[in-house]
């Protein structure tokens, strides 16, 4: 295209023009193998990564429908390097694969004997092989399925796994499609993973990724393990397994650090999982207490580093990993894709608002300026006490204070990071807030009178960032949050995400300290929304009393 939105580099990073008329598509198809690095007002910049471009191989992309996406909409010749890299990366992916021989043996076989060779040299690699029967294949220690797997992608030749799962116990579940039915993208991602047995689904918040979790257990029929991020969550899965499978209450089981329930469905924490008791986790046992046919992972993009190794000796049961984003803010997304498995499915936020499957949004910066005592104070601080000063600061009450007023009758979610402000904005209120120390039973309470509109105003800490059904919250008021995480800004919006009755479109609001470290954390954390295609409209606190 002789006048496209994007210009690609040798350096495989890709700029797109955000004015341009065809930005939306080019984006909506570049983002499926490429990552936003930085997103500006007029130049958003892309690069294309290994892990990337393995992770839209493995979703069912080939080299040339990402080169195609790229010839059609550049402005200039897609340079020859770029291509030939292109090819020759995704052909990295499936040179390897992990199966099983004929008496069931695990085996490393690749199509290039070369490259077998090269990898098996690898010191860290190396003890993972116990024998050499043929040229192109060795054998492979039957629990170092998961451990093999992460050493061959972090040198570059990611293995594919066709070693085949444990069936575990059976059990029937079916879904109870009784006045409702799975959306199309639902049925896709389900169809998709069934066929691959493990990998990670992609929706947004609000989506109806349990719906999807639902139905992968009811195509499987077998014993369930569902890992999740708190308590909360745990019980809200289990509310819709019973409103949408056949499942009963006597076959779902809480494992939690209030509960300790083994059933056929049993739902357990995170935190629970990785409890330490002198030195050792104390409740290891529960990943073999039963013959678990398929663990599903909530809040995939969460899961804490020592699940990873956990779940490295879990390969041969089906896995499933749902979240809204695959950006971990620790650089892991690598054992995501090894260890849980590739990404098997993918639907862009604006496609899914396009449909009405979930509610438009709009997002808004609120620029805040300091007072001259805070500002000398902040200016004063050391380096690493300038992002609370600047987050925390007193003159962001009344920007909250009018923007409430401003959104009068809507139910609003005023989101902190620390626990003292938290405080000082429900006083300054009269709202109630959760934070990790408001008990489950409390929490869920407050959740309850929120969504029934009893409560129109929450003030809530990271607490309510994940999994967490509030469907008629349609304003989140940011006022403070984890530096520049680009996970928690879109686990944020998303609770904005479901459908509403009354119709509104969602709003949200970051309040931001002017010429502070706090708007540089923003930009990051905005990075990730403006890749789904939401943009931010810059206000002045100032001018918002009066609007």
């Amino acid at each position: 295209m002789a006048d496209g939105p994007l210009i690609v580099q040798s350096d495989r990073t890709v700029l797109l023009e955000v004015a341009h008329p065809d930005a939306e598509s080019a984006r909506h198809e570049l983002a499926i193998f490429a990552e936003l690095e930085r997103a500006p007002e007029h130049i958003h910049t892309y690069r294309i990564t290994r892990l990337g471009l393995w992770n839209a191989r493995a979703a069912g992309h080939s080299a040339d429908d990402m080169l195609t996406t790229l010839d059609r909409w550049s402005r200039f010749p897609v340079p020859a390097s770029v291509s030939i890299d292109i090819r020759e990366t995704v052909n990295r992916y499936g040179r390897l694969v992990i199966e099983r021989d004929e008496e069931g043996t695990l085996i490393l076989r690749a199509t290039d004997t070369a490259v077998l060779a090269e990898v098996a040299k690898n010191k860290r690699i190396q003890p993972l092989l116990t024998g050499h029967p043929s040229p192109g294949v060795f054998t492979v220690d039957a629990w170092a399925r998961g451990h093999i797997k992460q050493e061959l992608l972090k040198v570059g030749w990611p293995a594919e796994d066709h070693a085949g799962y444990t069936p575990g116990t059976p059990h029937e579940i079916e879904l109870a499609e009784d006045g409702w039915t799975l959306r199309p993208y639902q049925r896709k991602a389900v169809d998709i993973f069934s066929e691959g047995g493990s990998g990670v689904v992609v929706l947004p918040c609000g989506a109806g990724k349990t719906l999807v979790g639902a139905a992968a257990m009811a195509d499987t029929k077998t014993t369930t393990l569902i890992l999740v991020t708190n308590t909360v969550s745990a019980r809200q899965w289990r509310d819709e397994l019973l409103k949408r499978t056949s499942l009963t209450p006597e076959e779902i089981g809480e494992y939690s650090g209030q509960v300790k329930e083994v059933k056929p469905v049993t739902i357990a924490t995170y935190q629970i999982l990785t409890a330490k008791r002198k030195g050792e986790y104390a409740h290891l046992a529960l990943l073999d207490a039963l013959d678990w046919g398929l663990i599903v992972y909530d809040e995939v993009h969460l899961l804490p580093a020592p699940v990873f190794k956990l779940t490295a000796d879990l390969q041969a049961r089906r896995r499933l990993g749902l979240t809204a984003t695959l950006v971990r803010e620790d650089g892991r997304e690598g054992d995501v894709f090894s260890l849980i498995g590739p990404k098997r499915f993918d639907a862009p936020w604006k496609e899914i608002e396009a449909q009405g499957f979930i509610s438009p949004a709009v997002c808004y910066e609120v620029r805040v300026d300091l007072p001259a005592g805070d500002r000398m104070e902040y200016a004063a601080a050391a380096d690493d006490e300038r992002y609370r000063l600047a987050a925390t600061a007193h003159a962001k009450i009344g920007v909250v204070k009018d923007l409430v007023a401003r959104h009068a009758g809507e139910q609003i979610l005023v989101i902190g990071q620390y626990l003292d402000q938290i405080d000082i904005l429900s006083d300054a209120l009269g709202a109630p807030q959760i934070t990790g120390a408001t008990p489950v039973d409390e929490r869920e309470e407050l959740y309850g009178a929120f969504r029934e509109g009893r409560i129109p105003v929450l003030v809530v800490s990271k607490v309510a960032n994940f999994s967490i059904d509030l469907p008629e919250a349609s304003v989140a008021i940011q006022v403070s949050g984890s530096f520049g995480s680009r996970q928690e800004e879109a686990q944020r919006l998303g609770r904005l995400l479901r459908p509403k009755q009354s119709g509104h479109t969602a709003s949200f609001y970051t309040l931001i300290a002017r010429d502070t470290v706090d708007q540089d954390f923003a930009q990051n954390r905005q990075r990730f929304l403006a890749e789904q295609g939401y943009s931010y409209t810059i206000l002045d606190a100032d001018g918002l009393a009066a609007a």
